[in-house]
């Protein structure tokens, strides 16, 4: 990432709403945007969400793993507005066990990022699907989103659910419907 390149896009910015940068508040903002989204709103650029999936054998007979309630921030590619949530993962072990702290590395590295929920409800559950192999995997996101609540139509408090799954969870809809079930209750 370039912060320079952001720093002057950000002053353009505020010069283009009418700011003339008089006075200490406003004559740093542009480096402390830019730091802020190099270091916390797309820093998942700089990790391989992959990686963040670290694993160790699964013991025999393992039974589904459900994460609930993993708070996660992104911001839409559509506004370069925030949408903040929880991501709900489950994953049906075959050979590999994730560390759980793994999964709430592995929401943040792809929620870090310019994207859409649908995306990024995919590429969650794709990772899993990818680095675990698992029987089957299920990701629901659940958000609310800066740009249905603070412009537009102005609905706070509105949510936007969405799921994809994987393997079993993927093909089998009465598994599929009794993972959903674990996640939702």
């Amino acid at each position: 990432m370039d912060a320079s390149k952001m720093e002057a896009g950000v002053r353009l910015f505020l010069e283009g709403i009418g700011e003339r940068f008089e006075g200490d508040d406003l004559e740093n903002t542009p480096e402390r945007v830019a730091r802020a989204w190099v270091e916390d709103l797309v820093a998942g650029y700089a990790l391989d969400p992959d990686a963040e999936l670290t694993y160790t054998a699964a013991p025999e007979a393992c039974g589904p793993v459900i994460a609930r309630d993993i708070r996660f921030a992104s911001v839409c590619v559509h506004h370069l507005l925030p949408f903040t949530g929880v991501a709900h993962v489950a994953y049906q072990p075959a050979k590999r066990l994730a560390g759980l702290s793994k999964l709430g590395r592995l929401v943040d590295a792809h929620a870090r990022r310019l994207t859409v929920q649908e995306q990024l409800t995919r590429r969650i559950v794709d990772s899993l699907h990818r680095v675990l192999a698992p029987v089957g995997a299920l990701v629901l996101l659940e958000a609310e989103h800066t740009c249905m609540t603070l412009r537009g139509v102005r609905k706070e408090g509105s949510r936007f659910v969405t799921w994809a799954a994987a393997g079993a969870w993927k093909d089998d809809p009465l598994a599929r419907r009794e993972i959903l079930d674990r996640l939702t209750s």
